[in-house]
């Protein structure tokens, strides 16, 4: 089967629209984990992505009355740019389902090639549902994102290119993973020609389909995925995709969506180009597992598979970065509320760099202050810094992996409300959608009085509210199973320290 793949690779039509992209070094990155790291460009195709190698190998195959009865493809962007090229350089026609919160940068992008857009259902499988049905109404040829042969070996000519580039050794090659194809394809070309180079796969934490077919011995259908790396975000890996990578790829490294950030950060330094989330993926994964295997002295690549990020996106990239980069730490403190308190807590953080102070006043005997502070050393320097505050007598809460601290609660440090009983707080998600924030307000809005609200929209496909909802001890299992009907997933942060000190 690796013979059969290595002759479909080797003869694939990608080159008539791909070209063949720079493995870049990435010297920044490269001294900082002290290994050599080159980037393989994927970026720079002239759809941002590498989706296009694929997509035109596949539609190039078709038969002439295929082609002219026009082919179908659902997508949450990239896919669906590689196909409407490939359809309008070969003459036929594309129609592409995508989810109706798709980032207005990849539908523009479809549309300017030529594709026809048809915006259906919340989510990628939706989309998906959908593009088969008007696939078998319409007689047009659905062109699978991943989980198709002639898909898979136009990827693994990004494999074949990677060989060819560099002469020597490669130690291990970092790939991120949605449905699986990217990953299959290059591993198959590299193990055959060098199986030593280990093969690892990268997934975000809420998105880890392939982990999961991997532990179950089989796909399987995720409930929900994160979308903030929507390039990558498959509820089901392909059943082929699945059994290529249980032979090939040696390791999945699991990250979260701050070192996601972080990694996007590491490669503009290098590189001076943004890339999205699902594009960052591999270099996240890098940077975990040579932290967790101590590994240094090693030849290392790592794919930018894409480059379609909406601008307004980068706020919260750049907000989340220093903290996946452990670059940045959050403190609650309680201080003193007296002259001088604030430039004695000054001299216990040192030479360090505020990065963000929030203060209220609470009372006559206490302020609670919300700080950030730049790190030097990441983990290690803030478990010294926790170390001195505590020693010198302030109360404080280390809040940097606390989400509704990051979320919410540095944006609205303002003070306590007395007087409101039965305040419960929640966090929720919704899809961000035309009309999705106002459906939230009155499906809960219209049953309980809400106290507390703080939405913000963080340019990503998901909106996040924290709200506190007056909820009595006697009405709490109906509103507990009003939420399930809801269907909005939520997080109960009534209990949640940064809740009680800056706005219970």
């Amino acid at each position: 089967m690796k013979s059969d793949y290595l002759h479909k690779i080797l003869t694939a039509r990608v080159y008539d629209v791909a070209i063949e992209t720079p493995l870049d070094p990435a010297r920044r990155l490269s001294k900082r984990i002290d290994n050599t790291v080159l980037l393989k460009r994927e970026d720079l195709q002239s759809v941002f992505s590498f989706k296009l190698r694929g997509a035109y190998n596949r539609l190039v195959r078709l038969t002439p009355d295929e082609l002219a009865r026009g082919v179908i493809c659902s997508s949450a962007g990239n896919h669906a740019q590689g196909v409407a090229l490939a359809a309008r350089e070969l003459g036929g026609r594309a129609i592409v389902v995508m989810p109706e919160s798709t980032p207005t940068i990849k539908t523009t992008a479809v549309e300017s090639l030529g594709g026809k857009i048809i915006l259906h259902g919340a989510t990628y499988d939706d989309a998906y549902a959908h593009a088969l049905d008007l696939a078998e109404k319409e007689q047009l040829t659905f062109i699978h994102p991943f989980d198709d042969p002639d898909v898979i070996a136009g990827q693994g000519t990004i494999g074949m290119e990677i060989h060819r580039q560099h002469s020597g050794t490669i130690d291990a090659i970092f790939v991120p993973i949605g449905g699986g194809g990217l990953i299959a394809g290059i591993a198959l070309y590299i193990k055959s020609l060098s199986p030593q180079t280990k093969m690892i796969g990268v997934e975000p934490e809420d998105s880890a389909s392939m982990t999961a077919a991997i532990e179950a011995g089989g796909p399987v259908t995720l409930d929900t995925v994160g979308t903030f790396a929507d390039g990558v975000a498959v509820r089901r890996v392909g059943d082929e995709t699945f059994r290529i990578c249980r032979e090939v790829v040696d390791d999945i490294v699991i990250v979260d969506n701050d070192e996601i950030c972080a990694a996007v950060q590491d490669i503009f330094e290098d590189t001076r180009a943004i890339v999205e989330p699902a594009g960052a993926l591999a270099v996240a994964g890098m940077k975990r597992f040579v932290t967790a295997s101590s590994m240094t002295g090693k030849i290392l690549v790592a794919v930018n598979c894409g480059a379609n990020v909406n601008f307004d996106r980068l706020r919260h990239i750049a907000e989340r970065a220093a903290l996946g980069e452990q670059r940045e730490a959050l403190f609650a403190v309680e201080i003193p509320e007296q002259q001088g308190s604030f430039m004695a807590f000054c001299k216990t953080i040192g030479k360090r760099n505020i990065t963000e102070f929030n203060y209220r006043y609470q009372d006559t005997d206490t302020a609670h202050i919300f700080v950030g502070v730049e790190l030097c050393r990441g983990n290690d320097e803030r478990e010294v810094l926790l170390s001195a505050l505590r020693q010198a007598g302030y109360p404080v809460i280390d809040m940097t992996d606390n989400e509704m601290a990051k979320l919410h609660a540095r944006h609205m440090v303002g003070g306590t409300a007395p007087g409101i009983a039965d305040e419960r707080v929640y966090r929720f998600r919704f899809p961000e959608r035309p009309g999705a924030l106002l459906a939230f307000l009155t499906a809960i809005g219209n049953f309980w009085n809400i106290s507390l609200f703080h939405y913000r929209n963080h340019g990503s496909d998901y909106g996040r509210v924290l709200a506190g909802i007056q909820v009595p001890d006697d009405e709490l299992v109906r509103f507990h199973r009003h939420l399930d009907e809801l269907g909005y997933p939520y997080t109960d942060e009534s209990k949640n320290p940064v809740y009680r000190m800056f706005l219970g």
